[in-house]
């Protein structure tokens, strides 16, 4: 039931790469692996080098773009969230969003490959088998919609994010285990039982606006004289500035309470918060079996306080399979939601937005 859109023949990519991602052979798996398979279908490659952090969210910002029909990312998640970033800062970016992206894995996550795949209806496969699917994906050149979140936090800050957001304990294994990149994947095996060791609880209160009660009814009424935490003001409809971005209709500003259709949680003591929007959180973790790439759902899980390290860790090997959710842990709770927001007591724990660290602060989405 999806439409699809078909990147012309030939086809012009420009592939961002940054060959420090996972454990740094993306640069000799392009070459090895993708280049070939891209000569073949007729797609023609500009490649572009990453040196530094945000690099490629400056080339994608600032850089005529029509030159080519895809951007192609090779690096993990991290470089696609900086690529869709900088295209949301463009004065353009409603065009510029309509450019086709594409991932190939070349990190140690790699959740939004591992997600594709399995969109794709392909086996449940990693490494090269995973970067051959996704390049021949690329090399049939059909594309569709992708969902993005809006996220704002309390700072003012604000982020397009299109695979998730955490705090606690996922959010703890994802950075603590940076160190060791060299690992692959294996990083997120040895972080995860290093967190387990120390497991942390973290307070804070969590709303959410479950999709069941958002269906049929009107936006919340806004204050007009209310700041607004995104930097805009929601304006009339058909009176926005050109070039303006979206407004978050659901929300109302973070220092307001949440509406009165929101459901609130009851407990405030977390292990771990995740609003997914994708299947996968990484190769080898099917957190969200029921997700697709465009439909407009967040799909929310928190684990709460009181949970054994055991039973932790049953629920994490389950998630390999897709089938934690089967074991009906009273701990863990899931809900598909259009919106949520986190408000931690003490800025306490670690946040990540598609694995980039945040600062610990409110955040809505």
């Amino acid at each position: 039931g999806d439409s699809y859109g078909v990147l012309p023949r030939p086809c012009h990519a420009l592939v961002l790469l940054n060959p420090q991602s996972g454990s740094g052979r993306a640069l000799d798996d392009f070459q090895a692996v993708v280049q070939p398979m891209l000569a073949e279908a007729d797609i023609a490659t500009t490649v572009f080098v990453t040196e530094r952090p945000h690099h490629a969210h400056e080339k994608v910002r600032d850089e005529d773009l029509s030159q080519w029909d895809t951007l192609v990312v090779m690096s993990g998640d991290g470089l696609l969230f900086e690529v869709v970033n900088g295209l949301m800062e463009r004065p353009d970016w409603k065009e510029a969003m309509k450019k086709p992206l594409c991932i190939l894995p070349g990190g140690s996550g790699n959740a939004l490959a591992a997600s594709i795949n399995y969109y794709a209806g392909y086996d449940h496969v990693a490494k090269k088998k995973l970067l051959t699917n996704c390049t021949f994906i690329l090399c049939k050149g059909l594309y569709t919609q992708m969902d993005l979140v809006s996220l704002s936090t309390a700072s003012g800050k604000r982020f397009f994010s299109f695979l998730g957001f955490g705090w606690g304990f996922i959010s703890d294994v994802d950075i603590d285990s940076e160190k060791y990149r060299w690992l692959g994947s294996a990083r997120f095996t040895l972080g995860t039982l290093q967190c387990l060791a120390k497991l942390r609880v973290y307070q804070g209160r969590l709303s959410y606006l479950p999709i069941a009660t958002e269906q049929g009814r009107s936006p919340a009424p806004r204050d007009p004289h209310a700041p607004v935490t995104n930097g805009h003001i929601p304006q009339p409809a058909g009176t926005e500035v050109p070039g303006s971005l979206p407004p978050d209709s659901l929300l109302v500003p973070l220092g307001q309470p949440v509406p009165a259709h929101w459901t609130v949680v009851p407990e405030e003591e977390f292990v771990l918060v995740y609003a997914i929007y994708q299947s996968h959180l990484g190769t080898n973790l099917l957190m969200a079996p029921a997700a697709r790439l465009h439909d407009g759902c967040i799909h929310l899980f928190y684990m709460k306080a009181g949970i054994s390290r055991v039973t932790l860790l049953k629920l994490f090997l389950a998630m390999s399979r897709g089938t934690h959710l089967d074991l009906n842990c009273p701990h863990l709770s899931y809900v598909p939601v259009r919106a949520f927001r986190l408000e931690p007591r003490v800025a306490a724990g670690i946040m990540t937005v598609d694995g980039e660290a945040l600062a610990c602060e409110p955040v809505q989405g």
